[in-house]
């Protein structure tokens, strides 16, 4: 990654922060990866070929649940573009059409294993701190609120 030099200001000597200093990626690098995994539906998706194995759309779909058709053959179509889904088309007489998780897809298991261990941990804190931030008369915790 080149050097991109800082403006400083000219009476304390440190650095402005610039919009043009920092390209987004580098501010947050992970950026793209959450864009491609953690979209709407693809963890879901995701996760039901990486537990349930091969699957036809109607499978999947009624595994999903809320999905909708239209939603889940575009976040389909795009997992297979971003190589996280394989999708295999067999000329039979109907077609059938199965869909699993790649190699690079279940590549992010120790990930989703490590968010779901944290969300075991952690859900309920989360919860409370929900219901106090909610509670009748409270506008957040006091640390929060702007002057």
């Amino acid at each position: 990654m080149p050097y991109t030099p800082v403006p400083r200001t000219p009476a304390s000597g440190k650095a402005v922060p610039s919009a043009t200093t920092v390209a987004p990626a580098q501010a947050c690098p992970i950026g793209p990866v959450v864009d491609i995994v953690f979209s709407r539906w693809t963890t879901p998706i995701l996760w039901a070929l990486h537990t349930f194995g091969r699957q036809r759309f109607v499978e999947l779909e009624r595994r999903i649940g809320t999905i909708t058709s239209k939603v889940l053959t575009q976040r389909l179509r795009q997992m297979e573009r971003d190589g996280l889904v394989l999708r295999t088309y067999y000329p039979e007489v109907p077609p059938r059409v199965e869909y699993e998780i790649s190699d690079l897809g279940r590549s992010l298991s120790p990930l989703f294993a490590v968010l779901a261990d944290w969300s075991q941990a952690n859900l309920e804190r989360v919860e409370e701190a929900r219901r106090a931030y909610d509670a009748p008369g409270e506008t957040g915790p006091v640390t929060s609120r702007r002057p």
